[in-house]
């Protein structure tokens, strides 16, 4: 009888371990938004605002991502609970720069092309 709750407690250890480990990972993610400004194919000045974007994961900002033919994003306002640190490069490559959570921001001078939050 013994060895019978024994098996049957082993079972259910490996049984759950192995449920834990097939569920995916929950994604995290920044609550709040963070925006850039950046010029568009016509010469025109834009804002783009990322709501709740991921976090630990490298963001390419979609309308500087390439340096051949785009001007880099500037002026980033980070107004999420995260700290996102920005990057001149696509792919979070470059040179980087942090912007705390809630109130971090750049100039105009703070060129960016990807953004990690934390």
């Amino acid at each position: 009888m013994r060895s019978k709750r024994l098996r049957n407690a082993l079972a259910l250890v490996i049984g759950t371990a192995m449920l834990v480990f097939a569920l995916p990972g929950m994604a995290s993610a920044a609550s709040g938004g963070f925006s850039y400004h950046f010029v568009d194919a016509d010469g025109i000045a834009q804002e783009s605002v990322l709501l709740d974007p991921p976090s630990r994961e490298c963001i390419t900002l979609p309308e500087v991502a390439d340096a051949d033919t785009t001007l880099p994003a500037d002026s980033p306002r980070n107004r999420t609970d995260a700290t996102a640190i920005v990057f001149t490069e696509p792919g979070c490559a470059g040179d980087y720069f942090s912007l705390r959570p809630l109130t971090g921001y750049g100039s105009e001078r703070l060129k960016l092309r990807s953004v990690l939050f934390s």
